[in-house]
């Protein structure tokens, strides 16, 4: 049953602000767990949804969800969540079984569960940076599941707006190695000026060899699709309010400024990957994912 009552904007930690879209993000891979054609399984997804209030009587299961997968929320942006796991996933994967890579950072790393069900080389070791409230509650379920992570978990409790560099230096991160970032579902929320500024860190902390991925938004007027079925489904069902939670400020060309560092970049949409995995969303009108893209870089070596 999906519950109505919570606001995003009510409280703090997990259950406040950003951090409730983790719960959400959770509820969308533990949907995708449980398909039978699933791109992603993450079994600690629905032990996160069932154990923060809000979340408490949301879906995890796809017989669960209001009218299958026509529900707006539960059925094609779950999958669409699905989706960017499994192509993050492979992301992640092949970045440190290719290369020497084995430093992770997650950038907002939620209720990320990777550094526990994917299957990492020896030597890996994953630095998790988000809020100390997100970090706390995530601890607490794994550790009530007696969950033990397949590399070297490092949570890093520091917000972005501080100095998370100083932070991920404390926590062991070693600047003349290469490093694997991934900033998942997190640059919209910020001002362009914090994504400018983690775009050059990432830069300046990356020797050759590091690579990155990141999400982004190109719509120049998030609120062209204020009456998107994505944005409104997600708002009447669970009372979050996306548009309010995005910033609106023009946002950086982020790929350009790579590129003229002399990383090498691709972009790319949603329904490509949909396109070559056979299952995930496809266009449709008044689409907000239509503004989406993937991108994918590195730093090569001279």
């Amino acid at each position: 049953m999906v519950g109505t009552t919570h606001r995003a904007t009510d409280v703090e930690g997990v259950e406040g602000g950003v951090g409730v879209t983790a719960l959400m993000v959770a509820a969308a891979r533990a949907i995708e767990t449980h398909r039978p054609d699933s791109l992603a399984r993450d079994v600690y997804a629905e032990h996160f949804v069932r154990a923060a209030p809000a979340s408490a009587r949301w879906p995890v299961h796809p017989q669960q969800v209001p009218d299958g997968d026509a529900n707006p929320l539960w059925g094609r942006f779950a999958r669409y969540f699905g989706l960017r796991t499994r192509v993050l996933d492979d992301f992640l994967l092949r970045s440190v079984h290719t290369g020497e890579l084995r430093q992770v950072v997650l950038f907002g790393a939620g209720l990320d569960s990777r550094a526990f069900r994917l299957d990492w080389p020896s030597g890996c070791v994953l630095f998790e940076i988000d809020r100390e409230g997100v970090l706390e509650f995530k601890r607490n379920v794994l550790d009530g599941l007696s969950a033990k992570p397949k590399a070297a978990r490092v949570p890093v409790p520091v917000d972005l707006r501080a100095d998370w560099v100083g932070a991920l230096a404390g926590a062991g991160l070693d600047a003349t190695a290469p490093s694997v970032w991934l900033a998942e579902g997190l640059l919209f929320y910020l001002p362009a000026a914090a994504e400018t500024h983690l775009i050059d860190t990432v830069d300046r902390l990356s020797p050759a060899g590091s690579a990155l991925a990141f999400e982004v938004k190109l719509e120049k007027d998030l609120l062209e699709y204020r009456d998107s079925a994505l944005y409104t489904s997600t708002a009447d069902q669970i009372g979050i309010d996306l548009l309010h939670l995005f910033d609106r400020e023009p946002r950086p060309d982020s790929v350009g400024d790579l590129e003229g560092r002399g990383w090498s970049a691709s972009v790319h949409t949603p329904f490509d990957f949909t396109r070559h995995h056979g299952r995930g969303p496809l266009p449709e009108p008044n689409d907000a994912l239509a503004g989406n893209r993937w991108v994918f870089a590195d730093k090569p070596r001279a």
